[in-house]
């Protein structure tokens, strides 16, 4: 039982900044990598950004230079900095974790998404 809960999304202005936060919680024994997709309207779900245990991170091309992702593993938390903010950005923003539940003995691997938060860049 594990589940994934988003927050920091609403309505920023263009050029304008916003933080996500994303906290796994349940019978977790670990959690691999975490990361972040979005889906826009009429698109298909696509990548945003993810990060390792350990912290190396990986970034979609058109999002390079303007977000970070980060992650607090004593919280089990990740969070995406979103900086210079376009409208193109707008889209529903759901957080991942492939996730080790239960003990070292019986575990239970999956990937868990979260409910998705909405980001809207407009003037």
């Amino acid at each position: 039982q594990v589940q994934l809960v988003e927050s920091g999304g609403g309505l920023v202005q263009p050029g304008g900044s916003l933080r996500l936060s994303c906290a796994a919680s349940g019978s977790i024994f670990s959690v691999n990598v975490m990361g972040w997709y979005r889906q826009a309207p009429g698109k298909e779900r696509e990548l945003v950004a993810t990060i390792t245990s350990r912290g190396s991170t990986n970034f979609a091309d058109s999002v390079k230079g303007r977000f970070t992702i980060s992650r607090d593993n004593a919280k089990n938390t990740v969070y995406l900095q979103m900086n210079s903010l376009k409208p193109e950005d707008t889209a529903v923003y759901y957080c991942n974790a492939y996730v080790y539940s239960g003990t070292a003995y019986a575990t239970r691997a999956a990937d868990y998404w979260g409910q998705g938060t909405q980001v809207t860049v407009s003037s």
